[in-house]
């Protein structure tokens, strides 16, 4: 660590996906608060993918599928106003495909938010191939909203830390912390298993890389305590033989788990690895996903 570390970062605008789900109508209300957090907008978008579309595709079929999206996005925005009456709220009706239309909307420094589940429009997005492609595939962070509405906050953030590397992104779940008010909780994992049969058998010497990274999740926090002085900022690492496990036992006492992505490719296209597709799946919060490379806007 050295005195030429990134400086804390400003959070961008939010973009949420929905469609006709109540999953969708959670995740738009979360986006809300989060865009509240931020002090930012909120982009609702629909994707209505009629370019995807037969050129067959009667002309009244393509115009009721506006008038749904339309429908749709007009009693999301008075849902979410009617919850946060002081937030700036955009909507945006889409004619390309779910991926395509939120890729577009976030631009490079906007957030994506979708929901655990759907029918229509971002259906696929969510959990399906599409959503886990979005994820692998996104130049941006990407939520998943999972979890119960009504569980009380907890006033945590935990970021999923590997190693000294990922102080660019624990920087981006320092300044999610600060925006709710909350603390940061840095949590690394060591798993007993990828040593046993490769390195050393030997429970000394996996004590010893225990050990280490406990050292190395120390160096970071004390590296965002530096950016961060008045967050409170506190790093453990918990060993067992699941790293997916052990982080899904840990968004049950989390407002929101933040971990870095790295892509690994899969025949032609990235994929994400088994440990964020564990946590997009079974999490009992949401899940923010930092792809790997991205960099926030300092802040000002």
């Amino acid at each position: 660590m050295t005195s030429d570390l990134p400086d804390p970062v400003e959070l961008g605008a939010v973009v949420v996906g929905v469609d006709a789900s109540p999953q969708a109508r959670t995740a738009a209300l979360w986006a809300a608060a989060e865009a509240g957090h931020r002090g930012q907008p909120l982009n609702i978008v629909h994707a209505a993918d009629i370019e995807g579309r037969s050129v067959l595709t009667p002309t009244e079929t393509l115009r009721a599928l506006r008038d749904a999206g339309n429908e749709l996005l007009d009693g999301t925005a008075e849902a979410v106003r009617a919850a946060h009456p002081g937030l700036t709220v955009t909507k945006e009706l889409s004619n390309r495909d779910a991926v395509s239309s939120l890729h577009a909307a976030a631009g490079d420094r906007g957030t994506i938010v979708v929901g655990s589940r759907g029918l229509g429009g971002f259906a696929s997005l969510t959990l399906g191939s599409v959503g886990l492609g979005v994820a692998s595939r996104t130049e941006v962070p990407v939520t998943v909203v999972r979890g119960e509405t009504d569980r009380p906050a907890t006033g945590v953030v935990t970021a999923a830390v590997r190693g000294r590397s990922d102080l660019d992104w624990v920087l981006i779940a320092a300044a999610e912390a600060e925006a709710r008010q909350a603390s940061l909780r840095l949590l690394s994992v060591s798993n007993v298993l990828t040593h046993v049969g490769r390195f050393t058998t030997m429970l000394d010497s996996i004590g010893e890389i225990t050990e280490e990274k406990a050292h190395e999740t120390a160096a970071v926090a004390e590296a965002v305590r530096k950016r961060y002085p008045g967050l409170t900022v506190t790093h453990d690492v918990e060993t067992g033989t699941s790293v997916p496990g052990i982080l899904v036992e840990a968004t049950a006492l989390t407002d929101l788990l933040v971990m870095g992505a790295r892509r690994r490719m899969v025949g032609s296209g990235a994929a994400l690895g088994r440990v964020p597709h564990a946590l997009l799946h079974h999490g009992h919060c949401p899940v923010q996903i930092i792809p790997p490379g991205y960099t926030a806007t300092p802040a000002s």
